[in-house]
């Protein structure tokens, strides 16, 4: 364990024998940081937070301190982060609230650039990139793999699905569906996320069924609940299909972004 000179951990704080913790850090009492995580210089960890595994944080990051809510009022909130992740200069990240299930949760292998915020409440799943300045209000919830650009700010209770990617500067306040790709402002569809399914070795029969799946959903005449439900039966056997097509039949309390024809 390395802890700089000027760093400050409180009595009751956690560390594993790994952790190294740079100059002028402020590790509140509350807070538990896994093997091998590093906190690079003046970062301030605060409350019930929990880092997981190898997270490396960089300067002036805040993480845990007390919610941008007006209700909130001293409740015993939580925030867990998970392995691998990197959380770059100036990030905010907050616990959750009793209106939210009291705990605010990202995955594992995230990448929150310089900037980001991830308010109280968020879900945000494994592998997601927030790029510079990506703003995320309270109860958002990010699958897997989904990428925000740049300046993007999402609307609180908005859902972006698994391997979904959301354009630089686009305002997004309603639900993105998984593999889509939402930009502008008011964000609507512009299509599927075909780059990142190339990247990331989705197969071919995967994909255009996706594509046919799409053209299904968002065909003119029906409302998307009637498209989902002829995707699903078309496409019975393709898990892609069928993520996509839950995603659009679950419960949320926004509706969709579509296509600009749509």
């Amino acid at each position: 364990m390395t802890i700089h000179p000027t760093a400050i951990v409180e009595d009751g704080a956690r560390l594993a024998g790994d952790v190294s913790i740079g100059p002028y850090c402020v590790v509140g009492r509350d807070a538990e940081l896994g093997g091998g995580v590093e906190l690079i210089s003046h970062v301030a960890v605060a409350g019930r937070t929990r880092i997981g595994p190898r997270t490396l944080v960089w300067p002036f990051a805040s993480i845990g301190h007390q919610p941008q809510d007006l209700k909130f009022r001293g409740e015993p909130s939580t925030l867990e982060i998970g392995a691998d992740c990197m959380i770059r200069e100036g990030v905010t990240v907050n616990p959750g609230t009793t209106g939210g299930g009291l705990a605010t949760r990202i995955g594992a292998g995230c990448l929150l650039m310089a900037g980001s915020h991830v308010a109280h409440d968020c879900r945000v799943g494994d592998k997601v990139v927030l790029a510079n300045n990506a703003i995320l209000a309270g109860h958002v919830e990010i699958g897997d793999f989904a990428i925000l650009g740049g300046n993007s700010a999402v609307h609180q209770f908005v859902r972006i699905g698994a391997h979904a990617i959301v354009g630089g500067m686009s305002g997004v306040d309603r639900d993105v569906i998984p593999f889509g790709s939402a930009l502008g402002n008011r964000a609507y569809l512009g299509g599927l996320n075909m780059v990142g399914l190339k990247r990331r070795k989705f197969g071919r029969a995967a994909m255009d069924a996706l594509r046919a799946a799409y053209r299904m959903i968002f065909e003119a005449g029906q409302t998307l609940q009637e498209g989902a439900h002829r995707a699903g039966e078309a496409y019975p056997e393709v898990p892609e299909v069928r993520q996509l097509v839950a995603f659009i039949q679950a419960d949320s309390s926004r509706s969709f972004c579509t296509p600009k024809a749509a």
